[in-house]
């Protein structure tokens, strides 16, 4: 399989045989809409009860199993929690899943990709969710946030402007708010993906 890619493995072993034929208009049609409520809820902004959550949870980790399972990981563990923002984490453990992740976790980022547009097709509505695997993103976040510490002092007892490693849009954003609500720098994006880069200024006072 080509880093970063699901070509070829998302199939109705994953999807079941109502999306893998989703090119049947008809078919979709005149299936139930077994979360309308649950939209009406989500879209109208009314909280999500636990049971709406879990039933939500629970067709996530149904295309995730899948995936894991033409991987032949089939005992894995996948824990489920909402974080800060209210987006439902699953982080799957156990098992040899260093391929889920791939180089800079390109791999683990198409993984969320084929899960997040697998659910959405069923709930007919988009619900954040978030895949880890063995809490690599929560690893990569700290090492973000600290680097981006590191270089807010470096640019400040220098005098001079720091200019990050390029990264995708994602970690990015973390730079910019773990620096937000200091007011000795400012902070920008510079360059056209994939290079584009955080670049941290002093403020003189």
């Amino acid at each position: 399989m080509e880093e970063g890619t699901f070509g070829g493995v998302v199939d109705d072993r994953i999807v079941g045989p109502e999306l893998a034929s989703s090119g049947d208009d008809r078919a979709q049609a005149g299936a139930a809409d077994e979360f309308a409520q649950i939209r009406a809820h989500y879209e109208a902004g009314i909280d999500l009860t636990d049971e709406e959550t879990d039933r939500i949870a629970d067709v996530a980790v149904e295309y995730l199993r899948g995936i894991l399972g033409l991987f032949g990981e089939t005992h894995s563990s996948i824990d489920e929690y909402d974080d800060e923002e209210g987006k439902l984490i699953l982080d799957v453990s156990g098992g040899d899943l260093a391929v889920l992740i791939g180089r800079h976790g390109r791999t683990l980022e198409a993984l969320q990709t084929v899960i997040s547009t697998l659910l959405s097709s069923r709930l007919k509505f988009y619900y954040p969710i978030v895949v880890d695997i063995e809490s690599y993103r929560t690893r990569a976040k700290k090492k973000i946030e600290q680097m981006a510490l590191n270089a807010a002092s470096r640019a400040k007892s220098q005098g001079s402007r720091v200019k990050l490693a390029p990264m995708n849009a994602y970690d990015r954003r973390l730079v910019h708010l773990v620096l937000r609500d200091d007011s000795e720098i400012a902070t920008h994006s510079e360059g056209e993906d994939p290079d584009r880069c955080v670049v941290i200024v002093p403020i003189k006072l």
